[in-house]
Formats: C-alpha cells, structure tokens, sequence
C-alpha cells in the first residue's frame, strides 16, 4: 500500500491509499469507507487488489486529513470522488462503499455521466430514510460499547473503549464530528429524497446486509436493494455491520460472483 495526495481541478486535496498495480487499460476499483475511517475497508482493499487496481480515499475531515469548509455534504464527496477517478486516468470503475461510503457511492452512480462506473457494491449502505419502525443508529447517541455491540456480530471483534489511549479516543471523536458534518442534522446518515432517484442508476448494484447488523438492519438494506433497477441483494449470515469483516470470504465470493454474472437491464 502507497499513501499520496491528489489535487483535484477545483483545488480541493484528497489523500489516497493505492493498492495493487495500475492497469494501463484504466480498470480498478475505488473503495468508500464509513465513518469508521480508511482502516475499516483496508483489508477488503488489500484482498481486492489481488486482482485489480484499488483506491482508498480518506474523506476530507477524517484521520486528521484537512476539510474546507465548502466540502460538507454526500453529495460534494461523489462529486469530488468522480474527479478522482479522472485524475487517475481510471475509465472502468467497481466503486464499493461501507456505511455512508454506499451512500456516496449511490450518489456516484446517480451523477456519472462520464460513463467511468462499471458497477456499485453497497456493503451496509445507508442514504434511503428509513420506514418506522425501522432506523439506523447515531453511534454519537449510542456511545461506543452500545454501537459495538450494535456493529459486530461476533463479540471478539467489539473495540474496548477502555484499552484505548486519550490519542486514540481523540481520533475517534474526531471522525465522528466528521461524519456529522456530512451525513448528520435532522436526517442522520440519510436524504429523503434520494430513493425516489435511485431508480436513475444504469448500473448493475451489489448490496449486502449483515443478517445480525444492528446499525443498518437487514430490512432496511432490502429496501435499499428494492430501489435500484438491477440489483443482486445479498444478506450476509453472522455478520453484522461490516460483513467485510466478519465473513470476509463470503463477501469476496459473493463479489467474484457478481463481476462474472451476465446483467440484463429489465
């Protein structure tokens, strides 16, 4: 893995972390992290890159990474992340995103009129508003012990609050008033508006659910999944809000599947 800079056309710096060869044919996929940070996708984008050209960006505010203050919104991070792909000479594109990077990668999708995405792969997205009594949790509200238990299926993976250090507590705190900036107000980590558009999105869509996720449920990811066109909805036994890293092979799997599968528009 290298980590660089990349200035963007409009001036706005985004930090990157690049794994695996660049093909000379612009093929690669671009991974979107959640307000967990760059480090909760990094060994999806390790296993990824096996095969494939990946990206990583920090969005800007996380990590210690500057924000100006004109990038606060979804909406601003698909459009720079568009940028990006250009910047990198990428012209088929797999972007994957995690939590609210599905909600960006959703966003993507629906303003790609470069034609640059291949397809979008939503592990756990948000950015429908959810139907009561459905809901998805503010871990700002939570606190940390209740969204790990929200968060992992699997106990052992649970962070410790308590082994953490002042910098690392900083850091996390950090990231979370960064994730506000971007998906808090009164519509946490949604855009009312945005299923009604979700049916604009040409490209084939992968979306997995944590069977056990208690901050995105499994029906809330159905619905998410019932918004797009062309869709494979994959629910992801023990597992919970990062299925890419509880059952990590499955998701591999169930990706090798969708990138090899024929998709038909209906």
């Amino acid at each position: 893995m290298t980590r660089r800079t990349v200035e963007l056309r409009n001036g706005l710096t985004i930090t990157v972390d690049e794994y695996g060869e660049v093909d000379g044919a612009g093929n690669g996929a671009l991974v979107l992290h959640g307000g967990a940070g760059p480090r909760s996708v990094a060994g999806l984008a390790a296993a990824l890159s096996q095969h494939s050209y990946v990206v990583v960006p920090t969005h800007p505010g996380f990590d210690a990474t500057p924000r100006p203050d004109g990038t606060d919104s979804v909406a601003d991070l698909a459009s720079a992340y568009l940028d990006l792909i250009e910047e990198l000479g990428l012209r088929t594109v797999l972007v994957l995103g995690s939590s609210v990077g599905g909600w960006i990668a959703a966003e993507m999708g629906l303003r790609d009129n470069h034609d640059r995405i291949s397809g979008l792969v939503l592990l756990a997205a948000t950015g429908i508003e959810p139907e009561p009594p459905l809901q998805i949790a503010d871990p700002a509200k939570l606190g940390p012990v209740k969204t790990g238990e929200l968060a992992f299926h699997d106990p052992r993976l649970r962070p410790d609050p308590a082994a953490l250090s002042d910098e690392q507590k900083a850091a996390l705190a950090a990231n979370q008033a960064a994730l506000a900036v971007y998906a808090g107000g009164p519509h946490f980590c949604y855009d009312p508006k945005l299923r009604g558009r979700l049916h604009r999105v040409a490209v084939p869509v992968l979306v997995f659910a944590g069977e056990q996720d208690g901050i995105a449920p499994l029906e809330y990811e159905r619905a998410l999944a019932a918004s797009f066109p062309r869709v494979t909805f994959h629910p992801v036994p023990q597992a919970g809000h990062f299925p890419h890293l509880e059952q990590p092979e499955a998701v591999l799997e169930a990706i090798d599947t969708f990138l090899d599968k024929p998709h038909q528009a209906p």
